[in-house]
């Protein structure tokens, strides 16, 4: 038998060495003993000098009626001893750190939790895990905009753990991220269901300025402007409307971004097959001026047809002048091919040449050597531009206006407007050029009898 007979020094160092050990609990997760349940609370002993009370409350309806003396709980340690001698402990700040612990594993996991949107505050809603609360942003409800929260309120749903700090008790949660997750699981299927060059119906879900998204059947694919008409197509509303069923066919699948480009014209005959045979060189045809550019006018030979006239074949006599001052919008004209590029789908057109070239007309009329009148339209250094029918000009050169007085002094007596008579000397139709004089009309000095030799 030991002869040690510990004084009242050393017991109370024992008791403050326990005392200490215990103290380090605090702020942890204990096992507890239940030994006594009242009418509103619930005794627990934790190991320390005194037991601890509950709100029953705390333990939820259905575990506290089923609760008694003898069960072990898991509770919470606030304090190993308060002003009135007992331990402060919580079974609902227990369930939290049981869910905390809990929730960083599956956190780290990236693996989904099952939580109960409960809430609504500033910015979004209060979302509750199984004893912990996290916050769903209102962006993050759904994939759109929801008006109406309240069929997701109280059912118990799947949630993605966007973020976790612990220290300051925060948890966003996000249910749009687990649906885009959903939504790219069953697209992935979809597409691979889907073959390049199939036919499908779809259902039009949406107009753009560049073409329309169609439905077809749980994925959508972009039917893009310039693949809905062989023909000009100036927006996707002149052709369809939501709600439109609609067959098209699978252009392009990208593997990558899963996008699906459809079309419909695809579905019907190519007008630019044999376009060269249909439209052959210097070949005369009617069509309908669709568009207006600064750079020309483009003509609808058919449906889905269109060739181009260039500005410089618009007309034969009005030079740079913009060809709306020539043409206009569904203008019925009279067009003859230049070109044809049929890997191009290319045609260019010409205007002036389905009309009479009045260059060619004017040799015609007026042959070399012959006389006419024209009015006076422009006095340059150059000479005289005479103007005639058909809107075209003609120039007396300084050196033609006169055989007896320079050119600089003969020109000084002729104004715009003036009505001249002239004489053929030369025309070039290539280069739409012609040729005056004035003075031609008389006969050479030089060459009269007074120069003749006696």
């Amino acid at each position: 038998m030991s002869d040690y007979n510990p004084s009242r020094d050393d017991f109370a160092a024992l008791l403050d060495e326990s005392l200490h050990g215990r103290e380090m609990l605090e702020g942890q997760v204990v096992h507890g003993l239940v030994v006594g349940v009242e009418k509103d609370f619930v005794i627990v002993d934790v190991g320390l000098k005194t037991e601890g009370r509950i709100p029953l409350k705390e333990f939820g309806t259905e575990a506290a009626s089923a609760l008694k003396a003898g069960d072990t709980v898991e509770v919470y340690l606030e304090r190993v001893e308060n002003a009135m001698g007992e331990a402060v402990i919580s079974r609902e700040k227990a369930r939290r750190e049981e869910a905390w612990t809990r929730l960083e594993v599956i956190f780290n996991k990236g693996e989904p939790v099952m939580g109960t949107i409960v809430g609504r505050v500033k910015g979004g809603f209060t979302v509750d895990m199984d004893g912990a609360s996290g916050f769903l942003p209102g962006s993050q409800v759904d994939i759109r905009p929801v008006r109406d929260v309240a069929p997701l309120m109280g059912k118990e749903q799947p949630f993605a753990i966007l973020k976790m700090d612990r220290p300051r008790g925060n948890i966003v949660v996000s249910r749009r991220a687990i649906l885009e997750e959903a939504r790219a699981e069953q697209r992935t299927e979809l597409v691979g269901q889907l073959a390049e060059g199939e036919i499908r119906d779809g259902v039009v879900k949406n107009i753009t300025d560049y073409g329309a998204f169609v439905d077809l059947g749980g994925i959508d694919g972009l039917l893009h402007v310039t693949d809905m008409s062989w023909k000009r197509v100036s927006h996707p509303s002149q052709v369809l409307a939501v709600g439109d069923q609609v067959r098209v066919q699978i252009i392009k699948i990208n593997p990558d971004t899963q996008r699906i480009s459809l079309g419909m014209k695809q579905l019907q005959s190519d007008p630019w097959e044999n376009v060269d045979v249909k439209y052959p060189v210097n070949g005369k045809f009617s069509g309908r001026i669709t568009n207006i550019t600064d750079y020309g006018a483009f003509v609808e030979l058919e449906s889905g047809v269109e060739g181009l006239v260039h500005v410089s074949e618009m007309s034969w006599t009005k030079k740079n002048v913009h060809p709306g001052k020539i043409v206009s919008t569904s203008q019925e004209v009279d067009v003859v091919v230049l070109e044809v590029d049929a890997s191009k789908r290319r045609v260019s057109l010409g205007l002036k040449q389905a009309q009479e070239n009045p260059w060619e007309a004017f040799v015609a009329a007026h042959p070399i050597g012959s006389t006419l009148e024209g009015e006076v339209k422009n006095a340059t250094e150059f000479g005289l531009f005479v103007g005639f029918e058909n809107d075209i000009d003609g120039m007396v050169h300084l050196s033609d206006l006169d055989w007896n007085v320079a050119g600089e002094e003969a020109i000084a007596k002729y104004k715009k407007g003036d009505v001249v008579k002239t004489k053929v000397l030369d025309v070039d139709v290539d280069k739409e050029r012609i040729s005056l004089g004035i003075k031609q009309l008389a006969e050479d000095p030089m060459t009269g009898d007074t120069f003749k030799k006696g």
